[in-house]
């Protein structure tokens, strides 16, 4: 699924977040977080949040695999329909064409928590959003596929967007990986 494997990819990058990849963000979120889902897919990445005691106040996806959730693109969703939720936290698709929208679209709302490669911040391509990173917490390879034996071929990280709270560094600070 990564740009390394001859694996084809699944549509709308559709993958669910594993409990693994979750674990390396839960230090970083206060106790009882309410937050928003807006690329949920089947919901698994709402599961792991809410076993951690945290609270989904709005989830929703462009095609849904979740009881319950709206059908939105969350390149359109305002922050009015997203109730009383304290931030965003998604696995959203990994496309540059999405992602970066998606990135100046939800973060101009509310904190926004995305899960994607680790490679990205080193690209030009990051320049125009680091001035609103403020984490990056690695948490390396995950298995993206159950059952399979082998992690993806590209690290990952869960990088906190926010335009709505000035940043206290002069740069995103880097959260390396912790043993699970």
């Amino acid at each position: 699924m990564g740009k390394r494997s001859s694996f084809e990819r699944l549509p709308r990058d559709s993958y669910a977040t594993p409990a693994e990849a979750v674990a390396p963000l839960l230090p970083h979120l206060r106790p009882g977080l309410t937050y928003a889902e807006p690329c949920c897919g089947d919901g698994a990445l709402i599961g792991h949040l809410d076993k951690a005691g945290h609270v989904c106040r709005f989830a929703a996806d462009i095609d849904p695999r979740m009881e319950g959730a709206h059908t939105v693109n969350a390149l359109t969703v305002a922050r009015g329909s997203m109730g009383y939720a304290e931030a965003v936290i998604t696995n959203p698709p990994w496309d540059r064409k999405i992602l970066h929208p998606l990135i100046s679209h939800l973060s101009a709302m509310l904190p926004c928590w995305l899960l994607f490669d680790a490679e990205w911040a080193n690209t030009k391509q990051s320049i125009p959003f680091l001035p609103w990173c403020h984490k990056i917490v690695s948490i390396g390879r995950v298995r993206w596929i159950p059952g399979t034996t082998m992690t993806s071929k590209d690290s990952c990280c869960w990088y906190l967007f926010d335009q709505t709270t000035p940043r206290l560094t002069t740069g995103p600070v880097f959260f390396g990986r912790t043993p699970q």
